[in-house]
């Protein structure tokens, strides 16, 4: 008489053999996104805090879409790092199901940020576009808030003017001064004698105000677009690791046929 048995416990056990590692790895690549989650979140914050600080200088709010999609992401990836380090505990089909939904929407959220940071950086020249109205209204006033804001950047930047400090040569504010001075926020904080004198331009920071903000807000930009990248790859293994444990919890059923004597 022949009859079929099934190989049920060495299948489980095989698949448990090899499941741990791919659990393994699961728990160690949802503890980088949580990482990842904070790294983002700090970039998307420092954009808002710097375009908070030099709004005046940009003609429209649109830099900040980057920023809110950095968010959205970074919420998702603290989520969905938890989520997974749950998952890499206990075997749910449910929550699996839930865990790639989850590493989908990253992706558009992430590529949505990169690619908006990508636009916005090509274009910080057009944007940055009323710098040079702001320098121009400029009156020396402490409780003007056109001038609080010129003397605060060229302080912070260490910047003089929009493209170097003959810009305030063509200023109402300079033919007030007799032609003479130019702000003393322009002074080099090395030089402590020196008064915006024109007369000594060694004594006044070299670059212009304008190149200066681009390259703050190319930076913050590009580190968008390189977590992004990094975010990629992160998701890329953590695909590949959950279709091989979903193709381990489908294995079919090896069957073997015995003889009764």
């Amino acid at each position: 008489v022949t009859s079929i048995v099934a190989r049920r416990p060495q299948s489980l056990k095989m698949c448990g053999e090899r499941g741990n590692p791919l659990k393994t790895i699961l728990q160690l690549m949802c503890q980088l996104l949580w990482v990842e989650g904070m790294v983002v979140a700090m970039g998307g914050v420092y954009l808002l805090m710097k375009y908070r600080h030099y709004s005046l200088f940009f003609s429209q709010t649109y830099i900040l879409l980057p920023a809110i999609f950095t968010l959205c992401g970074a919420a998702f990836l603290v989520l969905t790092g938890f989520l997974g380090t749950w998952l890499s505990l206990r075997d749910s089909r449910c929550l699996q199901g839930l865990f790639v939904y989850l590493l989908v929407v990253i992706f558009f959220l992430e590529s949505t940020a990169s690619a908006l940071a990508l636009v916005h950086s090509r274009k910080l020249d057009s944007e940055t576009a009323p710098l040079s109205k702001v320098f121009h209204n400029y009156t020396g006033n402490s409780q003007d808030i056109n001038s609080r804001a010129v003397d605060a950047t060229q302080q912070e930047l260490q910047c003089c003017g929009v493209s170097n400090y003959t810009d305030w040569l063509d200023t109402f504010w300079f033919n007030q001064t007799g032609g003479k001075l130019v702000p003393r926020s322009c002074c080099n904080a090395t030089f402590h004698s020196c008064t915006g004198s024109v007369e000594q331009p060694w004594q006044l920071y070299p670059q212009g105000c304008q190149v200066k903000l681009e390259m703050a807000f190319q930076f913050i930009l590009s580190f968008i677009m390189w977590c992004a990248l990094l975010g990629f790859l992160t998701e890329v293994v953590l695909l590949f690791t959950m279709g091989r444990m979903m193709m381990m919890n489908q294995q079919p059923f090896k069957y073997q046929a015995l003889d009764d004597s």
